[in-house]
């Protein structure tokens, strides 16, 4: 779900510069706005869709949401214009408005604690895994010019790409259960400890923090400096995701490389491949050791300095190796960050601090996309959009989650020496 979840909201990258720019005479900065003001809708409707959740279960919500944005994905492929696909973008946010959140909270109501940043790091995988396949494959598809009745081939692409999420939506309303007691896959034996195990860490939860209803997750400084931090990874991933296949496409005039469509979509997924697979490891190192502060810092303070020297490199072979480093710090870092709210939110608490923290982060979803490319409209030599300025704003922004995770882990330092720390899970921050 996760996995066609991205694809849908990025396929505005791989058609932006492969016929769709040119077919609607967009610039870069409508472009920016276009694949940003998705994050209006989704921002708006973030909280209620996952309180919405909460309430009525995960199989019918999460259901719902992807029949419903899948539907809104394949009326891109008859969008005419810059307004139409605007339009269309916010639609899009509203219709998925609560996936993310919604499945993370599904994810804390299965898994125990001790085993949950493994699997937020398997579910995570789905964002990278996206490019690696999607980019080729969102490619390959764009090159079908005209092949179904005569579609233009950015079109085509925005066609095979809704319907999956349509198809799986329907299976999920059959598939999902909302809790492990509903599961008929799990032993009677298999029901009851792990039953008995989330309940027993809810109660400590619960007794031990006073964050279990609506508003506290709002009044809450933690949940507050969760979602700032939150929104510096962001920033980053989205001015990758919506931006990359727009650099890989300047290497002609820069470099005097020429790559067909296909092979711009290889080139997409490049970086994306070393950033599953660092993904996956350092989240097993963060269960392994217990998560640490340095296993968030560290890969922000890696991306907020590889990724404006990219552009630096003098060689596309260079420019896609120093990416592939910032794709790898930011995959690494994010899994990991999902596990902290639940450490100390529980209940409808949890449902509105992890969206309230998606919202705030998705916020950079809209500015990243448009302030990156309205200031390469702006600092453009001649006809050539330039994303040096812009990707040095990436980095300061990356530079700031760092920062701030540092001054939260030593608020808890603080508050752990003053008897006052209300965080129920031992291992976090350390």
């Amino acid at each position: 779900m996760f996995f066609i979840n991205y694809l849908d909201r990025t396929a505005i990258g791989f058609a932006a510069p492969n016929g769709m720019n040119d077919d609607l005479g967009l610039s870069l900065a409508q472009v920016g706005f276009a694949s940003g003001v998705f994050f209006i809708g989704y921002i708006l409707l973030e909280v209620p869709s996952n309180l919405a959740l909460h309430r009525f279960g995960a199989r019918r919500w999460l259901a719902r949401i992807m029949v419903s944005w899948g539907i809104v994905a394949f009326l891109f492929t008859f969008v005419q214009n810059f307004e139409q696909l605007a339009a269309l973008r916010f639609v899009l946010g509203v219709a998925e408005a609560g996936f993310f959140p919604g499945a993370i909270l599904f994810l804390s109501l299965w898994v125990p604690a001790r085993h949950r940043s493994k699997i937020l790091a398997l579910f995570y995988l789905a964002q990278p895994l996206t490019t690696v396949i999607g980019a080729p494959l969102a490619g390959a598809l764009i090159q079908q010019h005209g092949v179904f009745f005569g579609l233009e081939g950015w079109r085509f692409m925005f066609l095979c790409v809704s319907v999956p999420a349509i198809i799986v939506g329907v299976i999920a309303w059959y598939y999902l259960k909302d809790k492990p007691s509903e599961a008929k896959w799990l032993t009677s034996d298999e029901r009851t400890w792990l039953t008995a195990e989330l309940e027993g860490e809810r109660a400590v939860t619960e007794k031990s923090n006073k964050h279990v209803g609506i508003g506290s997750a709002f009044k809450s400084g933690r949940v507050w400096m969760l979602a700032f931090i939150y929104f510096g990874f962001i920033y980053g991933l989205y001015s990758l995701a919506f931006f990359l296949p727009t650099i890989i496409a300047g290497f002609q005039e820069l470099y005097g490389t020429e790559y067909g469509i296909f092979e711009k979509g290889l080139i997409t997924a490049i970086p994306y491949v070393p950033a599953a697979i660092v993904l996956y490891l350092w989240s097993r190192d963060a269960t392994r050791r217990g998560l640490k502060t340095w296993h968030i810092a560290v890969p922000a303070v890696v991306g907020a300095v590889s990724i404006p020297f990219a552009l630096y490199a003098g060689s596309p072979v260079l420019t896609i190796a120093i990416i592939a480093v910032t794709a790898s710090a930011i995959f690494a870092a994010l899994p990991n960050f999902w596990t902290l709210p639940t450490q100390f939110l529980t209940g409808a608490a949890a449902a509105a601090g992890i969206a309230l923290i998606n919202t705030v982060g998705n916020i950079a979803g809209f500015s990243a996309p448009y302030i990156t490319g309205a200031v390469a409209d702006w600092t453009k030599v001649g006809d050539t959009p330039q994303f040096q300025v812009p990707m040095f704003i990436v980095g300061g922004f990356m530079l700031l989650s760092a920062v701030l995770m540092l001054i939260l882990a030593r608020q808890r330092k603080a508050a752990d020496a003053l008897g006052t720390s209300n965080l129920a899970a031992p291992t976090v921050l350390k």
